[in-house]
């Protein structure tokens, strides 16, 4: 008998169902055993139908008959049909009721779980777990800390997975104390080499922003375990210690511990953070000699890593390698293609996506009407935008609104753009006026400005972007008493003006320079190649707008500021430290200067080189003379 049950276990283990069965009916006599490990059988190879049928049949049920059935029915999401099988049963045993609250905690019938926790007539440290578990997994985390404080209270005895749980929790809510406490527990316990909770530890005091201490743990034992060197490569990333995060790669590999999609995952969202796209090319190439350059995750982290790094090119090139798509996928190349301008690539992906039956979400419309408003598409948006509103009415959010106010406010819509915001479906914030505010000076409409200006200080007072903006279009105007007017507010208001701030990467070091910025150690070869290109500049026609200089001083100091902006002096750098033809990437922290954009495209066409310049909004490739941007932006 006990040799039928085992190969009836063999065959199911191994998808044999059939075998079993057949087994399992040649059999001269059936125990409750066998009818039980049949049942598990047929549930473990997706056959709820026989396994009902067989449990129906059976002679004489025990609890773990009943147990296995109500399992069953919520491993295939019948939750209904689970409970009212668990109401029937005539002996419930603990691991009866574990299963169902189990059951509650998965489908988000938190309460449900609770009320029968509080009914069962005992429960262990399974019971307790699942309740700390199955709280924090549907954001209850502060009462699934509670719930573990009841334990420790009861004298339960913990299990490490208890423990890995509470971690988790004290985790998500940051309760740096109590984790400390049960770090303690860990070490009274003997967990502390057990790699799950290692890896918990890690993750938790990465999120408390301890990672002094989360190396400490780290160092305790030298570990080939891949999760735990994640868990360290994430936690470094997560506080923004992104040389760190490459360094722990670095170590992983020369220790020979072969990273993982998650690795890869969270060493290429460091090279964006560090905007490193040497090391992110490096990164890739490992990660195809070791089988996964198709893989769907390091996929997604390429794309996004190849576009914050300005190589739109090399993104594509990933999401075209990358075998099975998702929907992250598409939405990563549709927003990253639609930053760097690419308006009809953005359009083509969006039917690709569609053709190939994956639904959009609210980020994909995100991604389309961003590409519209950064390629004048108007009427395009005007589709989109009456789509979502129309048929994904509960799709539609602010950031759909923000898109659509940015298209019609570049393309001189913006009294359309001010009553698009007076209707929205749901409240206006301070970045929705913004859009407006922005798109007044290309137009010149000081009325539009003053009103979108008075909305945004309403909800957001000390809204710097908002007086900037404002007084650069009356200084615009050449309304310097208004200019001043508006510097006295924010002085009095303790307001600064965010300072303008551009940079290159060169080989992981980055090089910062403002506006007539002679800090840097090649400061005389930079300028020296300003001036020679402000000599070339002119022999090509080049006439300084003198509109972009804010300042009311005499036109030659007007053209002096010009000249040495940030993202110049930038470009100069990139030009005297890197090898003629390479491309030039430069990154700014604030819009883009009008003049310089003028420059610039003249620069690239003097020099012979794409000149890549990324400012607060979007990505402009200068080649030959001519911006990606069409010069509208």
């Amino acid at each position: 008998m006990h040799l039928y049950t085992m190969m009836i276990d063999g065959y199911a283990l191994n998808h044999r169902l059939d075998d079993a069965i057949q087994l399992f009916e040649k059999m001269p006599v059936r125990d409750t055993v066998s009818w039980n490990s049949m049942i598990k059988g047929c549930l473990n190879g997706g056959d709820l139908i026989t396994a009902k049928k067989l449990f129906d049949e059976m002679p004489g049920r025990n609890v773990v008959s009943w147990t296995t059935m109500v399992n069953g029915y919520l491993q295939f999401g019948k939750i209904e049909v689970a409970e009212r099988l668990f109401f029937e049963m005539p002996v419930k045993d603990v691991a009866a009721w574990n299963s169902m609250i189990y059951g509650y905690l998965k489908s988000g019938r938190v309460d449900e779980a609770v009320n029968l926790f509080r009914k069962m007539p005992s429960r262990n440290v399974i019971s307790w777990t699942s309740m700390i578990d199955g709280l924090d997994y549907n954001g209850r985390n502060d009462e699934a800390l509670i719930f573990y404080k009841k334990m420790v209270g009861f004298g339960v005895k913990l299990s490490s997975n208890t423990v890995s749980c509470v971690l988790r929790a004290c985790a998500n809510v940051m309760a740096l104390h109590l984790g400390v406490q049960t770090h303690c527990q860990v070490v009274k316990l003997g967990f502390s080499f057990d790699e799950f909770i290692c890896t918990s530890l890690l993750t938790f005091y990465a999120n408390c922003k301890q990672m002094e201490n989360a190396c400490k743990v780290f160092n305790e034992k030298l570990h080939g375990n891949v999760v735990i060197w994640t868990a360290l490569l994430t936690g470094y990333g997560l506080n923004h210690k992104h040389e760190s995060a490459l360094m722990v790669f670095g170590d992983m590999i020369r220790m020979a511990v072969l990273p993982n999609q998650s690795s890869f995952t969270s060493a290429l969202n460091s090279c964006s953070g560090l905007e490193a796209l040497d090391k992110g090319k490096e990164i890739h190439a490992v990660s195809v000699k070791l089988g996964l350059g198709s893989d769907v995750f390091v996929g997604n982290s390429l794309i996004v890593m190849y576009t914050v790094c300005g190589s739109i090119n090399d993104a594509v090139a990933a999401f075209s390698n990358i075998g099975e798509k998702n929907v992250v996928s598409w939405n990563s190349i549709i927003v990253g293609s639609a930053k760097h301008g690419q308006g009809k690539l953005v359009l083509t992906l969006f039917s690709r996506m569609i053709r190939d039956e994956v639904d959009p979400d609210e980020i994909s419309f995100t991604g389309l009407l961003s590409a519209c408003s950064h390629s004048g598409m108007l009427q395009k948006a005007r589709c989109f935008f009456e789509y979502i509103s129309r048929y994904k009415s509960t799709a539609i959010k602010l950031q759909h609104y923000v898109c659509m106010v940015d298209v019609l406010s570049r393309c001189g819509k913006l009294e359309e753009a001010e009553e698009l915001i007076k209707n929205m479906k749901v409240k206006p914030n301070s970045i929705v006026w913004l859009a407006l505010l922005s798109a007044c000076r290309m137009h010149s409409n000081l009325g539009v400005a003053e009103r979108a200006a008075k909305s945004i200080l309403d909800l957001e007072p000390n809204c710097s972007a908002a007086y900037v903006l404002l007084s650069n279009i009356y200084a615009s105007a050449g309304k310097w008493s208004d200019v001043s007017r508006m510097r006295v507010r924010m002085k009095q208001a303790g307001i600064v003006k965010q300072l303008g701030c551009s940079w290159v990467t060169l080989r992981g070091v980055r090089h910062e320079f403002v506006c007539a910025d002679r800090s840097h150690p090649l400061s005389e070869k930079i300028y020296q190649k300003l001036d020679w290109l402000g000599g070339k500049l002119k022999e090509f026609g080049y006439v300084p707008e003198e509109s972009f200089a804010l300042h009311d001083v005499e036109d030659e100091q007007k053209q002096e500021m010009l000249l040495y902006h940030s993202e110049r002096l930038a470009v100069a750098f990139g030009l005297v430290t890197t090898a003629e033809g390479s491309t030039i990437t430069v990154m700014k922290n604030l819009r883009a200067c009008g003049d310089c954009h003028s420059a610039i495209k003249l620069i690239a066409k003097i020099v012979g080189r794409e000149i890549i310049v990324r400012d607060s909004t979007r990505f402009h490739h200068f080649r030959n003379g001519m911006c990606s941007c069409g010069d509208y932006w």
